[in-house]
């Protein structure tokens, strides 16, 4: 089966963790940002994260570079733009990227403006190609909720103009969900669609509040769930499709290899996942990738493999019409 003809779904995707490394050493001259070397080699590994790396958060220190040339609007457009030619050749036919707006304003951009700049990336990147692409607006944990609320109140505009969703990442801590509460009760009034990073580090528990308490309509990883029958049951009986990210779990430790990654066990027991790459460049990696490792250890049957593009494209924030037409596809 080649993976790489087959349409796909990319529901988790971080546009700061999936910068072309030739792209940051345009935009660092042309806007003079200085980086910590300017040979491709060099900049390449300090993109990608290494084999030894530990743990999620020395993980989440590869998006400190890329950070630094996403400062205008002109380089978060273009770097949008970019993602949606890399997923596209590649034969995703819909993408949802998510960053967070408030890692963007050092320059003196302002939420709405950081916003926009995407969305503009997106509509330049879907004439350009056979691909359609939504925006997930990320609160950083660390951050605290009235960050958070700040996101939702600037986004709340572009709802329903390629704005969909609003989520939570970062490090994990246990019980984080307590705390936003408030604010995604909040978002959801205001039309936003939600998903939550959750179970990625070995809390099973914050899957359960994720759903319980913030109404979470999918999970980011929830790899944990495995080791918790509450979460477990939960996800299963609800129907919350798990937007998984093998190599990235693999990256951080989470889990050992591809042999021990739940994905295929989650679908055969009946929980709905998906095929993602959580970050292109940190990972080194793009979601034909992602199936292939995968296929490799549990050779995934083409009936199967249409069955998580449908679970994706359904449990997917794009419109009724679009879902439609990306069914077509398979």
């Amino acid at each position: 089966m080649d993976f790489k003809l087959l349409p796909k779904i990319e529901l988790h995707c971080h546009l700061d963790g999936s910068v072309r490394p030739q792209t940051v050493l345009d935009i660092a001259k042309e806007e003079n940002v200085e980086l910590p070397t300017y040979e491709m080699e060099q900049l390449r590994g300090l993109l990608e994260v290494p084999e030894d790396c530990t743990s999620l958060v020395e993980y989440l220190n590869r998006f400190n570079i890329p950070l630094t040339v996403m400062q205008s609007k002109s380089a978060l457009r273009r770097i949008t733009y970019e993602l949606l030619e890399d997923a596209a050749a590649e034969n995703v036919k819909y993408i949802e990227i998510r960053y967070a707006p408030v890692l963007h304003v050092n320059k003196g951009l302002t939420l709405e403006e950081v916003i926009e700049s995407v969305l503009k990336g997106i509509k330049d990147g879907e004439a350009d190609f056979e691909i359609k692409a939504n925006l997930i607006l990320s609160c950083l944990r660390h951050r605290g909720p009235e960050s958070a609320m700040m996101v939702a109140e600037a986004g709340r505009r572009f709802l329903n103009k390629g704005v969909v969703a609003i989520d939570l990442c970062g490090a994990e801590n246990e019980g984080f969900s307590k705390e936003y509460v408030e604010v995604i009760s909040k978002a959801r009034e205001y039309g936003y669609r939600v998903t939550i990073h959750a179970g990625e580090t070995g809390y099973g528990s914050n899957v359960v509040d994720a759903i319980n308490l913030l109404h979470a309509e999918r999970i980011g990883h929830g790899v944990s769930i495995k080791d918790l029958k509450e979460a477990y049951d939960l996800v299963k009986e609800k129907g919350i499709l798990l937007e998984m990210c093998p190599t990235s779990n693999i990256d951080t430790k989470i889990v050992k290899g591809y042999e021990d990654h739940p994905i295929y066990k989650f679908y055969k027991d009946g929980i709905k996942v998906s095929f993602n790459t959580d970050n292109r460049t940190v990972s080194n990696t793009n979601v034909t990738r992602e199936c292939e490792e995968i296929n490799e250890k549990v050779q995934i049957s083409l009936e199967e493999y249409k069955n998580i593009y449908l679970d994706s494209v359904n449990a997917s924030f794009a419109s009724e019409q679009v879902k439609e037409e990306l069914k077509k596809y398979i």
